[in-house]
């Protein structure tokens, strides 16, 4: 069986350096935690369907269609997800 990826709208945000405190907790209802620098690197908890994640910055963070948050990879996101306008 071949399937295709229905066509749905979800919401993200990319996690950079400086949004974590203004968007990222806001967008993830405060579950987003543990924001902590690594050899320059910046890096959060994102709790997931299946446990804990962790989003390194430039990773996307997306709603799920059931409310759920997961972290994915810029290069995934952009060949998955096309802008709304």
């Amino acid at each position: 069986m071949i399937y295709r990826k229905k066509p749905v709208v979800i919401e993200a945000i990319q996690f950079t350096r400086h949004n974590y405190k203004d968007e990222i907790l806001p967008f993830t209802n405060g579950t987003a935690h543990h924001l902590e620098v690594k050899d320059g690197v910046h890096t959060c908890i994102i709790p997931t369907l299946e446990g804990e994640h962790v989003a390194t910055e430039n990773d996307y963070i997306i709603k799920g269609v059931k409310g759920e948050f997961y972290p994915c990879k810029p290069d995934i996101f952009e060949i998955t997800y096309d802008p709304v306008k």
